[in-house]
């Protein structure tokens, strides 16, 4: 299933704090119990954030660009998985980090997405670990 009617939109954390916290927070904290003082961090304010809307104009999944070229943060809503949404939000993230000049873009996957990072051209770089007790597997993309 594709979502066809999903739109991403890319700008700062104070234009799109309240739908990228909304969503983080239910997907991280309440889905994968990830203890609410870690989810949210001071690195949201100079990064670059993106938030994808299905056709409803409904907010379903997230994600941002730190200034050193790392991806996180990506989170889509239960109801949009599988459609596509993960994919949007990570080539719009991907194609900002590409006009700045990123060489090298870097995320810290949660190990069972990991394919879906090597389907948009990622490496696994490393061994598993764990952060906020969750596996987690390092991976890169260069240009």
């Amino acid at each position: 299933m594709t979502l066809s009617n999903c739109s991403v939109t890319v700008g700062d954390w104070p234009s799109l704090k309240e739908q990228a916290q909304a969503i983080r927070m239910e997907v991280f904290v309440q889905e994968q119990q990830v203890p609410a003082e870690l989810e949210m961090d001071q690195m949201d304010a100079v990064c670059i954030h993106a938030i994808a809307y299905d056709g409803a104009g409904v907010a379903v999944g997230t994600g941002r660009l730190l200034p050193d070229g790392h991806i996180g943060r990506m989170a889509v809503r239960k109801s949009a998985r599988g459609t596509g949404v993960g994919g949007q939000l990570l080539q719009a993230l991907m194609a900002r980090a590409h006009a700045r000049g990123d060489r090298v873009l870097a995320l810290s996957a949660q190990t069972h997405a990991a394919p879906f990072y090597q389907r948009h051209g990622f490496v696994i770089e490393g061994d598993e670990f764990y952060e906020a007790g969750i596996a987690h597997i390092n991976m890169v993309y260069r240009y």
